[in-house]
């Protein structure tokens, strides 16, 4: 006969016993642990102070910086975008606006420049509009520096819209020309200029004729709605845009010295690159009398910049956020726990408690049970008889 073997799973023991083992982290009982009011409130004030700390680390992980950087522009085969909407206080056909870049070229073939009749007085509603951009561009330029990270962190833009259309027409003839359009052009410096007289293209070059027109003719009062290079990007100032000159002469030439800096924008959401520019402005009046000689106009003379600026978008990384709020909760708790002894022991000694402490510590309460008998009485025959009672 055949025994069968039976086989039984035996216990061996908990596999993380030689794991615990190894635990070096001490473990106070609650019977041993001593409370007291000066520690839960430093409890208290440790727990609010570890909030407020980790909210403001998380909040300034989440708002990012923007680092700019400055490397060489080797980025030649590159477009120039121009956007320009401006009105000058002369009717459109003693006007004639051209665009001519360093090669001689006549750019107005790479675009094109709308003209449309208008009064150079605004409506009350685009009076408004144009007083709010003007104001709030103006103080922009002046305190670019102070607000520019701010500009860049809340995605501000200073395109305000179109001027709207107006709400009431005056009963008069038209008195100014708002000329608007878009060039590619390309990435070379040039000459923007509006001036009197209707231009003529010519085999080398362009004139403006402008013969038939009297001294009483020329106003170049003008107004900027918009003039930007490249794309529209949150952050970006253009100077010029919401600038309105009221010419006291008419034959004046304003001269506007520009400087283009290719920019590239790099963000969390999207890459862009585009363009930003300062500007220097420079008015007199033509009087050939005087000595003063030129063409009276508007002229916009850009350079491109060898320079490129880089905007990127940075936050630390997330194992250094991780390691700033564990070193915050670290700090606060043991800096609490310093306090709280430091605060504890002046207590006790002011208090006069110190010495109490010490004996009530040092006290080993021991009960001593002491072997009792109990005695028990009995009658004189049962002694003498011999009997004994068992207790």
């Amino acid at each position: 006969m055949v025994s069968e073997k039976v086989t039984m799973l035996r216990y061996r023991g908990s596999k993380f016993s030689t794991v615990k083992k190894l635990d070096i982290f001490p473990k106070v009982e609650e019977p041993f642990k001593e409370t007291s009011s000066v520690g839960g409130t430093f409890s208290i004030i440790s727990f609010l102070l570890i909030i407020w700390l980790v909210f403001s680390e998380v909040n300034y992980y989440l708002n990012s910086r923007f680092i700019f950087k400055f490397t060489p522009d080797v980025a030649l085969d590159e477009k120039l975008k121009i956007n320009v909407d401006i009105t000058v206080g002369m009717p459109c056909y003693f006007l004639g606006a051209d665009i001519l870049d360093s090669t001689n070229q006549n750019t107005l073939n790479f675009g094109n420049l709308d003209e449309e009749d208008t009064w150079f007085e605004l409506a009350p509603n685009q009076q408004t509009h144009f007083d709010s951009k003007r104001h709030f561009n103006s103080y922009l330029r002046e305190e670019y520096h102070a607000v520019k990270d701010l500009l860049w962190r809340s995605r501000f833009s200073t395109q305000f819209g179109e001027l709207p259309p107006r709400n009431d027409k005056p009963n008069r003839p038209h008195d100014a020309c708002r000329l608007y359009g878009t060039f590619v052009l390309n990435k070379v410096a040039g000459n923007f200029h509006i001036t009197a007289g209707k231009s003529l293209q010519l085999p080398r070059g362009h004139i403006h004729i402008n013969a038939f027109m009297s001294e009483r003719d020329y106003n170049f009062s003008h107004r900027i709605n918009k003039f930007s290079f490249g794309d529209s990007h949150h952050g970006i100032v253009h100077p010029l845009e919401g600038d309105e000159v009221i010419s006291s002469f008419g034959r004046t030439l304003y001269n506007y010295f520009i400087e283009v800096v290719p920019t590239d924008i790099n963000t969390f959401m999207s890459s862009t690159s585009t363009y930003q520019y300062s500007v220097k402005a420079l008015a007199r009046p033509i009087d050939h009398d005087k000595g003063s000689h030129g063409i009276p106009g508007l002229f916009f003379k850009y350079d491109m910049s060898a320079l490129r600026v880089t905007v990127k978008q940075e936050r630390d990384h997330l194992g250094v956020f991780l390691a700033r709020l564990c070193s915050i909760v670290g700090g606060v708790f043991v800096c609490s726990g310093i306090l709280n002894s430091l605060v504890q022991i002046i207590s006790n000694f002011v208090m006069c408690n110190w010495g109490n402490k010490l004996l009530d510590k040092g006290n080993v309460h021991t009960e001593h049970k002491e072997p009792f008998v109990t005695l028990t009485t009995q009658p004189l025959p049962d002694l003498l008889s011999g009997k004994v009672t068992d207790i």
